[in-house]
C-alpha cells in the first residue's frame, strides 16, 4: 500500500519533480562542460538554450494570472524544454534560428542590443570581407558612392581641421 501511494504521489507531480532537472540541473551542468570544451557548436547550444529559457519564463512571469487556468501548461512547458534540450531534437537550434534570430537580426533594422566583442575591421582581411559582402549584396556602383562619399567627407574633414588651427596661428 505504501509504494502504490508514493508512485500516485510521484505520477501526479511529475512536472514539479522533472522540471527543475531538465531546465535547469541538466542544462547548468552542460552549459559548463560546453564552456571547458573547445567546440563552438556546444557554446551556441546552450546559450541558445538560456535565451529561450529566458522567453519562457518572461513568458510565464508575464501571463502568470492565465496559465493559472490552463492545467496543461506545466506539462507543455515540460515536454517543449525536453524538445529545446535534448540534443537528438536540437529544438533550441531550431527555434532560435527560425523564429527568434530574424526578429533580432534584420538587416532593415538597428540592433541597439548588439555589442561586438572586437572591432569590426581588426585586420585588414575582415574589411575585405566586409567589402566584398557590401558589392555583392548591393552592386558595383552602390560601393563606388559609398567610397566617394566616404573620401568627400574625410577631405570637409581635414579641411576644417586645417582651418582651425590656421586661425589659431
Amino acid at each position: 500500500m505504501g509504494s502504490s501511494s508514493f508512485l500516485k504521489v510521484v505520477a501526479k507531480n511529475f512536472d514539479v519533480l522533472a522540471g527543475p532537472l531538465i531546465t535547469l540541473a541538466y542544462p547548468l551542468y552542460a552549459s559548463i562542460r560546453a564552456i571547458e570544451s573547445k567546440s563552438p557548436v556546444d557554446d551556441q547550444q546552450w546559450l541558445t538554450y538560456w535565451v529561450l529559457y529566458s522567453f519562457i519564463t518572461l513568458f510565464e512571469l508575464t501571463f502568470a494570472k492565465l496559465l493559472e487556468w490552463l492545467p496543461f501548461w506545466p506539462y507543455a512547458k515540460l515536454i517543449a524544454t525536453c524538445w529545446l534540450v535534448l540534443p537528438y531534437f536540437s529544438g533550441a537550434a531550431y527555434v532560435y534560428e527560425h523564429y527568434v534570430r530574424p526578429f533580432f537580426v534584420n538587416p532593415q533594422t538597428v540592433n541597439i542590443w548588439y555589442v561586438p566583442k572586437k572591432n569590426i575591421f581588426s585586420s585588414p582581411d575582415d574589411f575585405l570581407v566586409a567589402a566584398e559582402k557590401f558589392i555583392e549584396e548591393n552592386g558595383t556602383e552602390a560601393f563606388e558612392k559609398l567610397a566617394s562619399k566616404a573620401e568627400r567627407e574625410a577631405r570637409s574633414k581635414r579641411n576644417s581641421y586645417h582651418k582651425i588651427f590656421d586661425e589659431d596661428e
